[in-house]
């Protein structure tokens, strides 16, 4: 069993500030075996039927475990998990709790409390950073192509079966049981589109046609999408100034490895390489709990900056992604700061050997790789 050592220190903090931790993922994103791993805890798989039926009194089967740290895996299955939960961090603090899903609870109907106050969330991504050195990772341009699901990481091959499990899978075990959608069809033509367009800006229009439903419904399973963490929706970033892109937000698939598979890459190239390490420098930084909200920023003249990591009284953070340090333009970091003066400016790509500054028509731009930026954002914590 690899020890994820990374998110196994955030469940831990977590702790700190909650006896509920909220542990979500997409399917086969690792959250059965990262929570095995916890020191010490004691783990109820609530796919069971056995499980599930010794939960049935909830206080009574609470009783039982005073003092322990317990994991609840797929919580969901339970006929009423917010039920369970609620009185465990009211009446039971001192048991420490993961559980487990696959979706934010607000998000689905088997909860009808969203336990607002009393959980603290942790967002499981695929392979980050750390996860590569845990993972003995093999290299950037493998991990880029094969993805960072750890089952597909570690298979010595993977064919086109596997994904299709994979969206059989979710749909029937995440779709249905918490959202009970009809047109499975028209929703995993969605899913997979979403792959193929990844990183650009989101049409509705685009979708409605070849999935065979109306923007509303379009809309409504972005929605559902961006719950189960299959997509993440990228908002721009504006002060509602004149010329700017202000609501057409941008879609990228939850992993490198399912782009790379619905675009048909299976080789690396300059191109495919730089729009990956795009998603990859994403999946950092989403799986960091000090960056505050990410956007993009696009003008109507087409230029425009990768990411926008905003504080709140903080300044703008503005970051490019490039496949090498050498062929950066900079020309949409340069309007971006002349709209949006202050903050740093960061280029990471992954040929930087060792951090370095340049002054770029003006602009102080620091040169990094990917482990400096994740250093850096973990010493500057979010307000």
């Amino acid at each position: 069993m690899v020890i994820r050592q990374f998110w196994v220190n955030r469940i831990e903090e977590a702790w700190k500030h909650r006896s509920l931790v909220w542990l979500r993922g997409v399917r086969r994103s690792g959250k059965t075996v990262l929570c095995q791993g916890l020191s010490g805890v004691e783990y109820f798989d609530c796919e069971i039927p056995r499980v599930r039926q010794s939960m049935e009194d909830p206080e009574f089967f609470l009783t039982q475990l005073k003092g322990r740290r317990v994991v609840l895996d797929e919580v969901h299955r339970l006929q009423n998990p917010s039920e369970l939960l609620k009185i465990a961090t009211d009446h039971f603090p001192d048991i420490k709790i993961v559980a487990t899903g696959s979706s934010s609870l607000q998000a689905s109907r088997k909860f009808r409390d969203t336990l607002t106050g009393r959980k603290w969330t942790v967002d499981l991504t695929p392979m980050n950073q750390q996860d590569g050195q845990d993972f003995s990772e093999k290299n950037l341009i493998f991990r880029l192509l094969r993805g960072g699901l750890p089952p597909f990481f570690l298979s010595s091959d993977v064919h086109e079966i596997h994904f299709q499990e994979w969206m059989d899978s979710y749909w029937a075990r995440d779709i249905q049981e918490l959202f009970r959608l009809e047109r499975r069809a028209s929703f995993q033509k969605c899913v997979e589109l979403a792959f193929v367009r990844s990183g650009g800006i989101f049409e509705a229009t685009a979708f409605a046609g070849p999935c065979e439903i109306s923007r509303p419904t379009v809309s409504h399973y972005l929605r559902v999408m961006e719950d189960t963490r299959v997509c993440t929706v990228v908002r721009p970033f504006s002060a509602r100034r004149s010329g700017e892109i202000v609501s057409a937000p941008k879609v990228y698939g939850f992993d490198t490895g399912f782009v790379s598979y619905y675009r048909g890459w299976d080789t690396s190239s300059p191109e495919v390489n730089g729009v990956l390490w795009e998603h990859y420098v994403l999946n950092e930084l989403l799986s960091l709990e000090s960056v505050g909200s990410v956007h993009y920023w696009r003008d109507k003249q087409g230029h425009d900056v990768d990411f926008v990591l905003a504080h709140r009284g903080k300044a703008w953070r503005a970051i490019e992604c490039k496949w090498s340090w050498r062929s950066a333009d900079l020309k949409g970091l340069v309007t971006f700061r002349k709209r949006h003066p202050g903050g740093e400016n960061w280029v990471v790509a992954p040929d930087v050997t060792r951090p370095f500054e340049r002054k770029e028509k003006g602009l102080v731009v620091s040169y990094m790789n990917l482990s400096d930026a994740h250093s850096q954002l973990l010493r500057r914590k979010a307000p």
